[in-house]
């Protein structure tokens, strides 16, 4: 029965993982192509970019992301059982989620200099807030394209086919690569990687920021092509009363406030991020630093724990609706084993390798960037398993169409994080605040973890976590063996070894590969279940 849930798993995760992996090589290359734009870590303009095109996204997860994963494919599969497969209902729902998203867009982007305000640092100049601002105008309407991207996705997720949503964020990519190399041909690096912030003019700022927004644009529009293919056309109906929305709606309230505590505690985070920004003097983990590290941190978890949770969903909510409890039991636990395998590894190696893996992500830039960016990532990557881990346990919560579990979990996990934060920003030196705020987020990681757990054991009768647990042991033992066999090449090696781009990828890739070895070597002799189920499916795929 485990071998057979293993191999649904894998078809339905396997395109979805090709597909973030592509885009998130590409994500690295756009990285590194903004990075040689406009810097990352000195002189004021990267910030001024980065909370400006982050508070769409912020936004989007605030009053959208959170909310549509948690509502829509649980209403849509069991809106399938009716008569019409769920058709008006699905139409009413996208109407209303689509009109709501359109108002609060529109009131977003006039109320950008607020919002900057929100997310800057009050030690900004009025220079560097103005920058922030005029991109903020052009970044905002992100918001609703973003909003537009997860509903589609979540519809041909409930359905099944979910390559698509997966694939899309691709095309995002490829489009913001071809508006920032415009942005090089036309304009050039600037002075010290970074063009002054007194430089930019409406030229500038238009080409930077709306291909970004065009970017965001191509990813929603393009999942209109599958829908047709699987036969769903859109069609706007009102009248949302006496049709079901009302759990819906229940759901989506919990959601919200749930988003909204942690959106909280980022705007906290952006704050003190900001008080780290560099005066052009030496190189500073600040908010630039900090998205372009959580975008390393954020790898693993994509390629893996997303795909298999997107799949996962679905099965989970027929499960829920069912009310089969035991296969919900049986899935979430292969879910947990394979996202901590993968992850566990992820995060060992992404440690040692943290200053060639930014070396390569800052474009073979200054070892000064790396360094300070290693840090950072390195906080970041503690808190990687549970933060996987909790994500698959939020979508049993949502699968059974709760929502206010995962709101009070939130909380005191919020709560945690902030004091962290806050603590970081006090009492460390401005060259480790960002690596302070990675820390504190793992923290509060680790406890919305252990809470999610507890309480979703009192709602299942029992989660059957010992084999979960035991697999993690023996994953962070295989890890930490490998992790200390590649620290000792890296070291034995010298900083020669990464010191450019080319040498950095090779560093990389070839001691990745050694690293890999080591703990696929160990997880076998230390008899994982899970690794030898991948390699008799892998084995019987190749007979066939």
């Amino acid at each position: 029965m485990a071998d057979s849930r293993l191999s649904s798993l894998a078809k339905s995760s396997a395109l979805m993982a090709a597909g973030t992996l592509v885009s998130r090589i590409l994500g690295f290359v756009k990285a590194a192509l903004l990075i040689v734009a406009i810097g990352v870590a000195v002189g004021g303009t990267a910030d001024a970019f980065d909370v400006a095109n982050k508070i769409p996204n912020t936004l989007y997860m605030l009053l959208s992301g959170g909310v549509i994963n948690a509502v829509l494919v649980p209403q849509i599969v069991r809106a399938a059982k009716r008569p019409d497969g769920g058709k008006d209902f699905i139409d009413r729902l996208l109407t209303l989620a689509i009109t709501a998203l359109a108002a609060i867009t529109l009131l977003a982007t006039l109320c950008a200099p607020l919002l900057v305000q929100l997310y800057s640092s009050p030690r900004w100049s009025d220079d560097q807030r103005a920058l922030a601002v005029a991109f903020a105008f052009w970044c905002l309407p992100q918001i609703f394209f973003y909003g537009l991207y997860t509903m589609l996705g979540q519809v041909l997720n409930a359905k099944s086919n979910f390559g698509p949503y997966m694939w899309a964020p691709a095309l995002n990519n490829v489009i913001s690569i071809a508006g920032l190399a415009t942005f090089i041909a036309l304009f050039g690096r600037g002075d010290n990687g970074e063009h002054p912030i007194v430089s930019w003019d409406g030229t500038m700022i238009a080409v930077l920021a709306a291909s970004a927004t065009l970017g965001v644009m191509g990813q929603a529009l393009i999942l209109l092509w599958p829908l047709a293919r699987i036969g769903y056309m859109w069609r706007p109906r009102f009248g949302f009363r006496g049709v079901g929305l009302g759990r819906a709606g229940h759901v989506a309230g919990w959601a919200f406030a749930m988003m909204l505590i942690g959106q909280l505690a980022f705007v906290v985070t952006s704050r003190v991020a900001s008080t780290a920004t560099s005066d052009g003097t030496e190189a500073s983990a600040s908010n630039a630093a900090y998205t372009t590290s959580y975008l390393i941190f954020m790898l693993p978890h994509s390629i893996v724990a997303v795909s298999l949770a997107t799949a996962l969903f679905t099965q989970l909510s027929t499960y829920a609706a069912d009310r089969d409890a035991d296969s919900v039991r049986t899935s979430l636990g292969l879910g947990l084993r394979l996202v901590g395998f993968v992850n566990v590894f992820a995060m060992s190696g992404l440690m040692v390798l943290s200053v060639p893996a930014a070396m390569v992500i800052t474009g073979g830039g200054s070892m000064a960037n790396a360094q300070a960016l290693a840090p950072v990532v390195v906080t970041m990557l503690a808190g990687l398993v549970p933060f996987s881990a909790n994500y698959l346990l939020q979508r049993v919560f949502y699968a059974y169409e709760d929502a206010k579990t995962p709101f009070w979990v939130q909380v005191p996990a919020t709560l945690v994080t902030v004091a962290g934060v806050l603590c970081a920003g006090a009492l460390l030196p401005t060259t480790w605040i960002v690596a302070g705020i990675g820390l504190a987020m793992s923290t509060g990681y680790l406890v919305s973890t252990v809470l999610s757990a507890v309480l979703l054991r009192r709602r299942l009768g029992t989660l059957g976590l010992g084999p979960v647990l035991i697999a993690h042991a023996k994953f962070l033992l295989a890890g930490v063996v490998s992790g200390c066999s590649g620290f000792l090449v890296l070291h034995a090696l010298g900083q020669e070894a990464y010191s450019s781009l080319p040498r950095a990828f090779v560093t990389c890739v070839l001691l990745a590969g050694g690293m890999l070895v080591v703990y696929a070597g160990l997880c076998w002799l230390l008899r994982v279940r899970e690794l030898h189920q991948i390699t008799d499916t892998l084995r019987s795929r190749l007979r066939r």
